[in-house]
């Protein structure tokens, strides 16, 4: 199954949600950064947010990033988003270990600790819109769900799962974003609490190879549940050698003779992708007519 984004409302428009299937693009930054387990499992819930914010997003200029910087061992974690669901993102250390949680699962909040969960849109204004909230658990979706209450004033019920096989490839992803319009109704309230309340966890509905319109119609049953779109979802690096050429340029002629000056190829890395561009010397020295002193 490819990846996918669905978008709807339901409730006589009172709710809105999406919903996530991100197998496919969860194990392409898996096998892109070479994460452990626990990292492949934090950064995928990240990129699953992401790719369902991303489709939030009004133009298709719009760009999202998700930046988490935390005290755990896992060192931190930014996934960036477009209009049309491509994501792409990193862990600081995409090797961390650690034993299962009390439950028996992968230690995200372990990983994570305590920390800043910051969100950033750039729409096309002067400057960034920007959203920081600090975590309240590290698993992620519920930061998430307490950014929207706490940042956007938007009562918002987030859950993102990523199952991992026992060769460490990844089983399963994907994941919901409720949330009730400023119209909703005390009875829609009461009624949407009842029914995430007694909703079972999102991995046991991915477990079942349930798919984001199944997951969505069992947990909004009776709520007139109408899918208005759905997205393909993908992880997508729009780096290339010319953009990577930019970023030597911007260290300036000084740092780029030295380079230079050393007699060898250099080599730079995309955090995001983590491609690989080689430069010569004479690649260098045509670089530095264009670099700032």
């Amino acid at each position: 199954m490819k990846d996918y984004i669905i978008r709807g409302t339901a409730a006589e428009n009172q709710v809105r949600f999406f919903g996530a299937y991100t197998k496919n693009l969860v194990e392409e930054a898996r096998k892109r950064h070479n994460t452990s387990p626990v990292a492949t499992a934090a950064l995928g819930r990240l990129l699953t947010a992401g790719a369902m914010m991303g489709s939030m997003c009004k133009n298709d200029t719009d760009v999202l990033t998700l930046q988490i910087r935390c005290e755990g061992p896992i060192g931190g974690l930014t996934v960036t988003a477009d209009a049309k669901a491509n994501v792409k993102g990193y862990v600081r250390n995409p090797e961390v270990m650690l034993p299962p949680s009390k439950a028996g699962k992968l230690d995200v909040g372990g990983s994570l600790g305590g920390g800043v969960l910051t969100v950033i849109k750039d729409i096309g204004m002067k400057e960034p819109y920007s959203g920081q909230t600090n975590l309240v658990s590290g698993e992620i979706a519920e930061d998430l769900t307490y950014y929207f209450a706490a940042s956007e004033q938007i009562p918002t019920s987030v859950a993102l799962g990523v199952l991992m096989e026992k060769d460490n490839t990844v089983k399963q992803a994907g994941g919901f974003i409720i949330q009730l319009m400023p119209y909703a109704s005390e009875e829609i309230v009461a009624s949407l609490e009842k029914k995430l309340a007694s909703f079972s966890s999102i991995t046991k509905h991915l477990e079942k190879g349930d798919t984001p319109e199944e997951i969505i119609r069992e947990l909004l049953d009776g709520f007139d549940v109408t899918v208005h779109d759905q997205i393909p979802a993908a992880f997508y690096c729009n780096c290339s050698k010319e953009r990577v050429s930019k970023a030597v340029v911007s260290i300036g002629k000084k740092e780029i003779q030295n380079m230079i000056d050393d007699g060898k190829n250099i080599e730079v890395n995309c955090h995001f992708c983590n491609s690989h561009y080689d430069f010569t010397v004479d690649e260098l020295k045509e670089l530095l007519h264009y670099a700032a002193n």
